[in-house]
């Protein structure tokens, strides 16, 4: 019988540190505010309209000054930046006929919080 190709040779044992990537686990009422949160983000249009707020070099932006950049009408945009504002994305003040709406950094902080996953490598603690 013929030796395995040198790809199936044993190799040494590999001794891994497993690291929590979170302190604790979401309590129920955490988890229920952060999906409806991410369910907000889960459409590609709104999540684009947060991030050209969010770039906005003001901190707002108006339905006039985000529509151009998509193929939908004004009304539609509108619809998507109320689902934002009430998921507490957005915060929103009219002037005049216009809309303005801006980031609200207080319900950024929970996902900013549970998305900054460090990894630490073995043995350096």
């Amino acid at each position: 019988m013929s030796n395995p190709p040198s790809s199936c040779q044993p190799r040494e044992p590999v001794s891994c540190e497993v690291i929590p990537l979170t302190r604790e686990p979401l309590s129920a009422e955490s988890a229920a505010e952060l999906a409806t949160t991410f369910k907000a983000l889960s459409d590609p249009v709104r999540l684009r309209l947060l991030s050209l707020v969010a770039s906005r070099g003001s901190g707002e932006a108006c339905v006039c000054d985000l529509s151009a950049g998509f193929e939908l009408s004004q009304p539609t945009i509108s619809h998507h930046l109320k689902v934002l504002r009430e998921a507490g994305l957005l915060s929103s003040e009219r002037r005049g006929s216009w809309v303005y709406y801006r980031i609200e950094p207080r319900a950024l902080a929970p996902l900013a919080q549970l998305l900054d996953v460090t990894t630490v490598e073995a043995g350096a603690r």
